[in-house]
């Protein structure tokens, strides 16, 4: 069974994240192959890099980082959910990436972006960018949901629709295809 780390990137309050990331997990929990851990950077709450050394070299010297280490270490594949902030991604969320290196690699990575009529489509570009350079390796199956806050609830609730829910589908087939992939090799090395 793969872990699959579901990790919320915006940390503002009131974000529409969360309740988009609960309509995901549900999907991910019902397929057998995962077990589904979610990251939300806003309980994480880790302050702007404060790391001393590069983080390629692994020299922790706080706590949050150690701790932020571990977590990630734990992930056979990630899916970001994120908004887009003046066409890129959330700080906070680019701030989490730059903060590790080696517990990035050799991992597949998606997205399920929300927002206004892009969907975060820009943001998605510049996720993938940063993906690369963390030696992960970014699929093409993701789910976008423009203008998602038509599709909340009452209660707030994020609603897919069939479209995104299939969109769902295909990303946790590839995720767990080239996770287990990926994950016999590192397991090699």
């Amino acid at each position: 069974m793969l872990n699959l780390q579901v990790i919320i990137g915006s940390v503002r309050q009131g974000r529409g994240g969360l309740s988009v990331a609960e309509w995901f997990e549900e999907i991910a929990r019902k397929d057998q192959r995962f077990s589904v851990e979610r990251v939300d950077l806003a309980a994480l709450n880790l302050p702007v890099m404060d790391e001393p050394n590069h983080p390629r070299l692994q020299q922790y010297t706080h706590d949050h980082t150690r701790r932020f280490s571990k977590l990630i270490s734990r992930g056979d594949a990630y899916v970001f959910v994120t908004t887009e902030y003046n066409y890129s991604i959330p700080g906070a969320l680019k701030n989490a990436m730059d903060y590790l290196s080696a517990e990035w690699a050799g991992k597949p990575m998606s997205t399920v972006a929300y927002g206004g009529i892009s969907g975060a489509a820009r943001a998605v570009e510049d996720l993938r960018r940063v993906a690369i350079a963390l030696r992960m390796v970014p699929l093409v199956q993701g789910v976008v949901c423009p203008l998602y806050a038509q599709q909340r609830d009452e209660e707030g609730r994020f609603i897919g629709n069939p479209l995104q829910t299939a969109a769902a589908g295909e990303m946790l087939d590839a995720l767990a295809d080239f996770g287990s992939l990926l994950k016999s090799r590192r397991a090699m090395q």
